[in-house]
């Protein structure tokens, strides 16, 4: 039985001599484990197709064991990713992150929109790398389950004050009258960003601007509250803090 399907490459592995197994994210069937038979032979026609970050249109049939890939053409390769090794990396860290967030068998369409157009901006360069990477932190963890409270002091219930405090543990916020150990300081311009990133139309997430010292605060919520929900290594993310 054939299935056909639009996905990305997130991951590949040699496997013996000659194939390839390749994980996609999907939007029709989440994660999905396929193999390349024969890719490393120069007449295959799926090379490209089934390479790292490559998006295509897949048609997989199921043998008894797993997917294979019965033909693939490309749709998107991000060629220009390779360009630029920050990009590179952020690319191969986003990857990772969708590696762990994502199911199989559980459709993700808007984690692989994310995905698709974190790529594209990267490409382009025309948003700042640190704005990227926490506004795909943020909503990757919110579509995985991983919702932060944002909506008001977890104690009391204020909206709103000049000073706000980010919990990375809880995932929560207290005001300037709840404070508490341990909680980062975050001025309420980077509540409300955090707030956009995580409510608003997936088509508009990257649109928002932030001064640079509240784009330090961002990104430093963001990856510490990741880190405390990712159950795992992100040797990724070693890479791209360690070139820098």
């Amino acid at each position: 039985m054939q299935t056909k399907t639009q996905g990305l490459v997130i991951r590949e592995q040699t496997v013996g001599e000659s194939d390839r197994l390749v994980t996609l994210l999907t939007a029709d069937y989440g994660l999905v484990k396929a193999f390349v038979r024969r890719a490393k032979s120069i007449k295959s026609q799926n090379v490209s197709a089934t390479s790292l970050f490559a998006y295509s249109e897949f048609t997989l049939y199921r043998s008894r064991e797993a997917y294979v890939v019965d033909n693939a053409v490309a749709i998107e390769v991000f060629f220009d990713l390779r360009k630029d090794i920050n990009a590179l990396s952020l690319a191969q860290y986003f990857a990772q992150l969708v590696y762990f967030l994502a199911s199989e068998e559980q459709p993700a369409p808007e984690m692989l929109r994310l995905i698709l157009n974190a790529f594209h901006l990267l490409c382009k360069g025309t948003k700042s790398h640190r704005l990227v990477k926490a506004t795909v932190e943020l909503r990757l963890l919110t579509l995985g389950g991983y919702m932060p409270n944002l909506l008001a002091c977890y104690r009391c219930g204020t909206y709103e004050s000049d000073i706000m405090y980010f919990d990375v543990q809880e995932g929560c916020i207290y005001c300037k009258d709840c404070f508490r150990n341990n909680a980062i300081t975050a001025p309420f311009s980077v509540i409300t960003a955090m707030r956009y990133i995580c409510l608003v139309d997936l088509g508009k997430v990257f649109s928002f601007n932030i001064g640079e010292d509240n784009m330090d605060i961002l990104a430093d919520i963001s990856e510490k509250y990741l880190l405390s929900k990712i159950d795992g290594r992100l040797t990724t993310l070693e890479f791209y803090k360690a070139i820098l």
